[in-house]
């Protein structure tokens, strides 16, 4: 007789509940909006990804119900493809994301091309690069503006809107708090075309922080609010990546260009994190700053432009930040006591505060009701919704979540107002390439596969040239390592581009700073040329002389030949070995083992990106023997190796670990 066998864990109570409470939801749902479900979801944190989970599901399985999904950035953890990444990411993608963070199951099937036939997904941005294999992601990707979006949206007959949102503690209102960016926005235009309000849909989720003003409504603006067991799945938080050598010099030559008491428009990644940690420097550390400063860029603090568009000294005005994301870095200025300048919603008020004539109420106001931020969503690390989280009231009150047409244009409300806020605005954007002319290539390749998204790029490039003391400032790396070889960002023309070469304004690499907004195409080449890696640049100047855009004759000078990746490691190593620019400079998300495993396995996907790369590392790592790290090696589960393949592997990141030791 067979041994008696008990039964495997059955659901929990808890999980029994959510389950049976998400499916009651979906049963009213489709009663109500019909079978042919229409779906507007908030792109980031917004989306109630477990509500929108039994939905698709219920649909997936009954082929008489449709589900069409008008979103964008669905945001995924990662997935490891590779044997020693999974050994890196799957431990820590569950202590980071948690083990039961609800994986959206649309983008899961849009990635591999398995979307039934009767559920559509359209975004209008997607998660960098995750979609460029996906045919079903690329066919039904709309390509828009952050400010047309709400239009577009409204045309496709919506009927129901979902939403996570924060109760108020201790109230009965609502907030949008992670964002009221186009839901708003999406609402006045349904209503303005007279179609009827779509049946709008709240999830409360207790981790997400509330905000109030701008971004809190009574309870029965929605329709339904869904109260699902608590606690649930934490918020995704985007992993702080490391900063980069390229990525300081990049910082450091941005922070050089923003005006002390003006106002400061950032997007999120290293580039971003190296701008914010720059300004840090330079109103906490001023006499290091400068001294880097010197040492990257001899002169730039002096010259004309910083003079002119920025400064080198500390903040006593301070910033307002306007950006359509909040992320960490806003977090750390506002800590840093930079991000401090305040608006108020008074042109009158505005206009004497601006010309230094702000009378007692005007500052009385200020402290009561300005705001040092106004965002659109917000999306970043865990410490940044808990900053959110616990921030006290009275700071809070200069936070301003909203509309995205009143963030990301000057056009949609009150023009004069918003003007009148946005004094000496530096909008600072990251690109991938730029061209020899000043086009700007940010969110698809050459044969229009999208990698990302126009998002607000273009909104804010096209602001800056309508502010007459605005700036748009477009950040790059020179260059890439791609299948094993290096290639140039910066590239003579290209088969699509983001932003036109007419918009052209300030361009950031680097190896410096090129000021395009009335050059001539002449001027713009050398610019160019000026900034480019001088591994590449004979062939942009060919280039450039084959289209008449350069003389002939033209030879570059002898210090651009110093635009190396040697030479600025050279330059940046004084100050990254005492501190002063650190991998994570905004904070990490990484264990100390895991750090070091991030900088090796870097190194060994780089070393190993070609055969014979491959062929030598390998043989390098037979020969190296084991590393003095054991606890990275622990780390990767692979101290104690079980046959010839872990073996290897254990190998060869020990090589790694010992060619990246600091």
């Amino acid at each position: 007789m067979a041994a008696h066998q008990s039964p495997g864990p059955g659901p929990t109570r808890s999980s029994a509940a959510l389950d049976a409470k998400l499916e009651s939801a979906v049963d009213d749902l489709v009663a109500r909006a019909g079978p042919h479900l229409i779906v507007a979801a908030p792109l980031g944190l917004g989306k109630p990804h477990r509500l929108l989970n039994a939905l698709y599901r219920r649909v997936a399985t009954n082929p008489a119900l449709s589900l069409s999904i008008f979103t964008a950035l669905s945001l995924d953890p990662p997935v490891a493809s590779a044997s020693l990444e999974k050994r890196f990411l799957d431990p820590f993608v569950a202590r980071h994301f948690g083990a039961d963070f609800p994986r959206l199951d649309y983008t899961v099937a849009q990635k591999n091309d398995a979307l039934p036939a009767n559920i559509h997904v359209e975004e209008f941005y997607v998660q960098s690069g995750t979609m460029l294999g996906s045919e079903q992601a690329q066919r039904h990707y709309s390509s828009l503006n952050y400010t047309h979006v709400a239009r577009a949206v409204a045309a496709r007959g919506i009927n129901l809107l979902v939403h996570k949102v924060a109760a108020q503690p201790g109230g009965s209102r609502l907030s949008l708090s992670c964002n009221p960016d186009l839901s708003f926005d999406l609402l006045d235009e349904i209503a303005a075309r007279g179609l009827p309000r779509p049946l709008t849909v709240a999830e409360v989720d207790s981790h997400l922080p509330y905000i109030d003003g701008t971004a809190a409504v009574d309870a029965d603006f929605f329709d339904l609010v869904l109260e699902l067991p608590s606690p649930g799945p934490k918020l995704f938080a985007l992993p702080r990546q490391p900063v980069s050598d390229a990525d300081f010099a990049i910082g450091l030559h941005a922070s050089t260009l923003v005006k002390d008491g003006g106002t400061l428009q950032i997007g999120i990644g290293s580039l971003s994190d190296a701008l914010c940690h720059a300004l840090i420097l330079r109103h906490s550390r001023n006499a290091e700053y400068r001294a880097t400063l010197e040492a990257l860029s001899p002169g730039l603090a002096d010259s004309a432009l910083v003079r002119e568009a920025g400064g080198a000294d500390p903040f006593a005005l301070g910033l307002y930040g306007a950006s359509e994301m909040v992320n960490d870095g806003f977090m750390r200025l506002q800590q840093a006591g930079i991000l401090k300048r305040r608006v108020l919603e008074d042109i009158e008020a505005m206009r004497r505060i601006n010309a230094g004539r702000a009378s007692s109420e005007d500052l009385q106001a200020l402290e009561a009701h300005g705001h040092w931020l106004d965002g659109g969503f917000y999306l970043g690390s865990n410490d940044l919704y808990r900053w959110l989280r616990e921030m006290p009231a009275e700071q809070l009150r200069g936070l301003g979540m909203t509309r995205i047409s009143h963030i990301n244009q000057l056009y949609g409300g009150n023009e004069v107002l918003e003007r009148l806020q946005r004094c000496d605005a530096r909008f600072f954007n990251t690109c991938m390439m730029m061209t020899g002319l000043g086009a700007a290539v940010s969110d698809a390749l050459a044969d229009g596969r999208v990698v990302s998204g126009v998002g607000g790029q273009y909104n804010f490039v096209a602001m800056a040239h309508a502010l007459r003391d605005g700036r748009s400032i477009l950040l790059l790396r020179s260059s890439r390592d791609q299948g094993g070889r290096s290639c140039s960002n910066v590239i003579w023309n290209y088969g699509h581009c983001t932003i036109p070469r007419h918009l052209r304004d300030i361009v950031i690499t680097e190896y410096g700073i090129a000021d395009l907004r009335i050059a001539s195409d002449e001027q713009c080449s050398k610019a160019m040329l000026a900034i480019a890696d001088a591994r590449f640049q004979p062939g942009l100047l060919r280039e450039a002389v084959r289209a008449t855009k350069l003389a002939g004759d033209f030879r570059p000078p002898a210090i651009w030949a110093r635009n190396t990746p040697a030479a600025l490691r050279d330059t940046l190593s004084p100050f990254r070995r005492n501190g002063l620019l650190p991998d994570y400079p905004l904070g990490c998300d990484f264990s100390a083992e895991e750090q070091r495993l991030v900088r090796a396995l870097g190194w060994l996907k780089s070393a190993t990106a070609t055969r014979r790369g491959k062929l030598t590392t390998l043989l390098s790592a037979l020969r190296h023997g084991k590393s003095a790290d054991q606890a990275a090696i622990q780390r990767m589960g692979l101290d104690a190796p079980r046959g010839f393949g872990e073996w290897i592997e254990s190998r060869l990141v020990a090589l790694a670990l010992n060619r990246t030791l600091r």
